[in-house]
């Protein structure tokens, strides 16, 4: 049974989009649910959708239409597990600031997950189990107290994040400096190949359990920078006083963390991924964010 307009406008309005965004949900993002429909039926139990995307690409956004909308309009239930609300503390990440690298102090790369928490969760989703996931705090950079519950049973798992299901990189490509960032605080490497033994061990791991893959490409880091500023003024309105908000300064220096890494997931993701929209072509014809 197809979703009423008016539900679709009351997510448009949380999500505090405009409603030209309805024509994003008809085009791109219904026929989207279909296929996800399908790769269930093909599988016993819940299937693992992984969603990649660069920083505000629209990996929340339409996670939300899918598993709240688009997939219960086709018989199934959906759950979303964000890869961010599993960052580890801040305190956790002081710790290894001060243990292994002071860049790791700051939330994103692979290493400030709880990786084994992740595991733990789909497990328990897997088996038919209710599960609680905890909840991130970005305006506050921290660990929220409260946690979110996942009732049993689920067909669809949708695992969004930044770098889902991404690879390790060749050792020789990490010599070099990215950026200034790399250049002025990581200048014997120790931070970047930290990150990347992490992708060849407990992540690559975690990326094994996803079933399939959907990438949203952004078309440049500039995109990246831009959409990640969005967000950063979303969190201002909401929490202008909260402790752990950017400024357009703090923005530019925050995504040269994920930069390395998101250049490689543009290079390399879209040879392995099992389907890859491009950001700027949805956005021509609706809007994406």
């Amino acid at each position: 049974m197809k979703m009423s307009a008016e539900k679709i406008d009351e997510l448009i309005e949380r999500e505090r989009l405009p409603a030209s965004y309805r024509k994003t949900v008809d085009r791109h993002w219904r026929p989207l649910a279909r296929q996800i429909a399908d790769w269930s039926r093909e599988k016993a139990g819940p299937v693992v959708i992984g969603v990649n995307g660069a920083q505000g690409s629209g990996k929340t956004t339409l996670c939300a239409f899918l598993s709240e909308l688009l997939l219960p309009e086709l018989g199934l239930s959906g759950a979303v597990l964000s890869l961010d609300d599993f960052y580890l503390s801040k305190a956790e990440r002081l710790a290894m600031s001060e243990k292994i690298h002071p860049l790791l102090g700051i939330r994103g790369v692979p290493g400030t997950h709880d990786v084994a928490r992740i595991c733990a969760a789909l497990n328990k989703l897997c088996a038919g189990e209710t599960a609680f996931v905890p909840v991130f705090d970005k305006a506050n950079d921290d660990r929220s107290p409260d946690q979110r519950l996942i009732k049993a049973p689920i067909d669809v798992i949708l695992f969004e994040g930044w770098c889902v299901g991404a690879s390790p990189q060749n050792e020789k490509t990490l010599a070099e400096p990215l950026n200034t960032l790399e250049r002025d605080e990581d200048k014997t490497g120790k931070w970047r190949r930290y990150v990347n033994e992490r992708l060849k061990t407990d992540y690559r791991d975690l990326f094994a359990r996803v079933d399939r893959v959907i990438m949203l490409r952004v078309d440049s880091m500039d995109a990246v920078f831009h959409n990640r500023l969005r967000q950063e003024q979303k969190l201002r309105t909401a929490k202008p006083d909260a402790p752990g908000l950017l400024s357009d300064e703090g923005v530019a220096r925050f995504i040269q963390h994920y930069e390395r890494l998101t250049r490689h997931c543009l290079e390399t993701l879209p040879l392995r991924a099992d389907i890859v929209i491009d950001v700027a072509t949805v956005a021509a014809n609706g809007t994406m964010v």
